[in-house]
Order: C-alpha cells, then structure tokens, then sequence
C-alpha cells in the first residue's frame, strides 16, 4: 500500500517525516539507503552514475529536473527517473520536497517561474504516482487523501475557490448538487439514479465524474496547498531564521533551473532550413515587413485600434520574446522568458506606445482604454500594467496572419518583394533578420 505522504507530502503523516528526518547538515551527505533504493527500482534505467540522487539534496535537485525535462527534452526518458515512482521512497521524498518548498520561499516570489515551475510539476508527480497505483488501491489512495484533506466530510465548491481562481481547475469540471461537490458513485447514485431512463447510472457517473475527476481534484488541491505552505514560510521567515542549508539550496536553484531550461528553450525562430535559426534578441527596425514598418510610422483614426493592439503587440512581443512561436509544440508565457517582465516593460511597450502617439490622432488621446487592451494581448489580463500575479488571465496573442490583415488592415499591406511567400509578418521579420545578418557577416570578411 502506497504511503498516503508519497501522494500528499502535506500530510499529517508528512509533517511527523519531516519532524524525525532530524539535522538538514546532513542534506548533502551521501545516503547509503537512498542509493540502494534508487539503484533497485524496477525500470530503473542507469546508463550514468550521475542519474543517482546519492544525498537528500540531489534528490531535490532531481525532481526539478524531471519537471524541467519533462516538459522540454524531446528525448525525455522516463526510466532515467523511475525512482520518483517508487513508493519505498516515500520518506526521502517527502524531506525533498520540504526543502524545496523552503529554499523556493526564501529565493524567489510566489510568482516566478521557478515557483510555478515547482508547484506544477508537483501536481504532474501526483497524478503519474497515481497512475501507477493498481486501480482498486487508487481509489482508496485518492479518497483517504481527499478524506484527510477536506475537514467537514465534505467539499463544497467554496472550498475549492482559491483553486478555482488560480485556474488550476475549472468550476465547469465539477458535479455540483446545491453547493456540494459530488464525487462518491455511492451519493452519485442517490441524488440522480431516477435522473436517468435510457443508459445505466453507473455509467453516467463515469461520465459525469469518474475516478478521472477525484484524481484532477486531488492534485489540483496539493498544488494549491503547495502554494499556500510557500506562501507561509515567506512570512514566517520575517520572524524565524531559516536554516542556511535552506537559504545555501535556493541559491543554488537560482543557477541550477535557468540553465537546465536553457538546455532546451533556446528560442529559435525556426528550426534550420533555408533561413537557418534566428535567435531571440534585440528588435531591428530595418527588418520589419512593410505592414508593421506602416503601424510605427502611425495610422490614422479608422484602423488605429486593430493595428496597434492586434497586428503591433502581438508582433513585437513575440518578434523581441519568441519568434519561433510557429514552429513550437507548446505554450509560452512572456514571463517563461523574460522573467523580470524587464524587456516588455523597457523595450516591447515603449516601442507599442510610440507607435500609438504616431497614430493621427494619437490613439490614447480618446482611446486611453486600449492601453488596457494591449496589456491583456500580452496575457496579463485586464489592467492598466503587466504584473506577474496577473499573468494567463487572458492569453498572449499570436501574430496575424497575412490573410487577416489584408481582410481587416488592408491600407497596411502594400508588400514588397521581403513578403514574397510569406503568410506571417513575423515570417518575414525572421527572413529578412537572417538576411541581414548575413550581410554583415560577409561585409566583415571582406
């Protein structure tokens, strides 16, 4: 039977763990019972003796590891971490993941992308655990978890409100019957058994609710738990002094998440061919396509708000941040790059703001909400300023196409022979960018 702490590491259980583990100057010593276990789980592959967690430490180390790889190393191997999986770890994991959350606390806000990064890949580890679980223990795993966790013997959808509205779940994924949360077959089948004519009731709760959903609850409830236990060591730490093995471990994260992300998100424009890679990096006007190069020099009343908040931020954002949006299989944030929101705030907005002055008249002037607008393009929401706390309210816009501007801004798209077979502004900027720098490659070898 699975430790209910391997699934719930803020658990009672979890908590006394953590309490015996005893001196944290021992996180870094070698730990002959973590690397036996290590070594003989099943499906564990070693191809390295670097794979091996040998101290509490490294097993840290190695969780936001997987977290970094999984999400970005398209030759990922799961058997390199199969020991994450292994329930005999349970007590070394749970001290990992204490640390973590500590050294986290201590070293970046609540808002960061390591925050995120650590509270996410902790609900990911929650529902793989699970996933491996045989069926019939899963469900008493997941409800004796949920049962610990909830403290009235029931969830009401109140008592998710905070998971709610950080939109680590969605109040349409829930079975509500007058406030109340169903997730037992058992009080399923008692409220709406005689609901249904024509299909078994059975079935429609592995529909309506399932295992599927108890499990997404679940994990979605640590992952908030995580957040709150994070959010209290920060205050706590006002008052209390933190443990400088704690304070030696965020500091080491500091360095150790960028450059493992940075081993897979460097941000090409493309992936080779005949334009080769364009990285990332500073705006360069003079390889604008010819509808952007219009925006900037200012357009007049009956397109401005389009150009501006639709075709332009959309543009220079990703242009500055991300041009290789359309060959990515994955989803990006502004802030999954440009960590401080320092480039948005010093390069791409003024460069939007001008562009919005130069419009006759300047857009501002009668459409000071559209600065708003252009906030929300950028995904964080509906306010006045980019704020890392209100980051994937609303999503970061892709470029517009060449089709839709000609259909909507159709005075903006005069092309010249940089847009031949281009579909995509952002197309053409990377092309004519490498062109460029071929250029003046060429010029300093001559």
């Amino acid at each position: 039977m699975v430790s209910l702490s391997f699934i719930n590491p803020l658990s009672n259980e979890g908590r006394e763990i953590l309490k015996d583990y005893g001196d944290l100057n021992q996180l870094d010593n070698e730990d002959e019972s973590l690397i036996e276990e290590v070594i003989h789980t099943q499906n564990q592959k070693i191809s390295d003796d670097d794979i091996i967690p040998k101290s509490y430490k490294q097993l840290a180390l190695k969780r936001i590891q997987w977290a970094i790889e999984k999400k970005n190393n398209k030759n990922y191997s799961q058997q390199e971490f199969e020991y994450l999986f292994n329930g005999d770890l349970f007590r070394q994991d749970v001290v990992a993941f204490h640390i973590l959350s500590q050294a986290i606390a201590m070293e970046f806000n609540i808002t960061s992308r390591e925050t995120r990064l650590f509270i996410e890949s902790q609900g990911r580890l929650i529902e793989e655990r699970l996933a491996k679980i045989p069926p019939a223990n899963r469900s008493e795993i997941i409800d004796d978890t949920l049962r610990e966790i909830q403290t009235d013997g029931s969830i009401n959808w109140k008592t998710l409100k905070d998971v709610i509205a950080s939109k680590k779940l969605s109040l349409t994924q829930l079975l509500l019957d007058k406030g109340e949360i169903v997730l037992e077959s058992d009080d399923f089948l008692y409220k709406f058994e005689d609901a249904f004519q024509d299909r078994p009731a059975e079935k429609m709760y592995d529909i309506l609710v399932g295992e599927k959903l108890k499990e997404v609850i679940l994990s979605r409830l640590i992952m908030q738990k995580t957040e709150e236990y994070i959010k209290r060591i920060k205050e706590m730490s006002k008052i209390i002094e933190i443990h400088p093995v704690i304070i030696e471990l965020g500091e080491e994260l500091k360095d150790f998440i960028p450059t493992e992300i940075s081993k897979y998100n460097t941000y090409f424009a493309g992936s080779g061919g005949i334009y080769g890679t364009v990285k990332a990096g500073k705006l360069i006007r003079e390889a604008f396509p010819p509808c952007i190069q219009k925006t900037i020099e200012g357009v007049s009343s009956g397109g401005r708000n389009d150009a501006i908040v639709l075709l332009l931020t959309s543009f220079v954002s990703y242009a500055r941040l991300y041009p290789r949006i359309f060959a990515a299989d994955s989803s990006v944030k502004v802030s999954d790059i440009d960590a401080d929101l320092s480039i948005t705030e010093n390069e791409i907005l003024p460069l939007i703001y001008e562009a919005a002055d130069n419009c006759s008249p300047p857009l501002f002037d009668d459409q000071p909400q559209e600065k708003i607008n252009i906030i929300s393009k950028l995904g964080f929401g509906m306010h006045e300023e980019v704020n890392l706390e209100n980051e994937g309210e609303t999503k970061w816009y892709t470029p517009m196409s060449c089709e839709k501007i000609k259909i909507h801004l159709p005075h903006l798209c005069q092309p010249d022979k940089s847009c031949k077979g281009i579909n995509n502004p952002l197309s053409c900027y990377t092309r004519n960018k490498f062109q460029l720098d071929k250029s003046k490659k060429a010029e300093k070898s001559d």
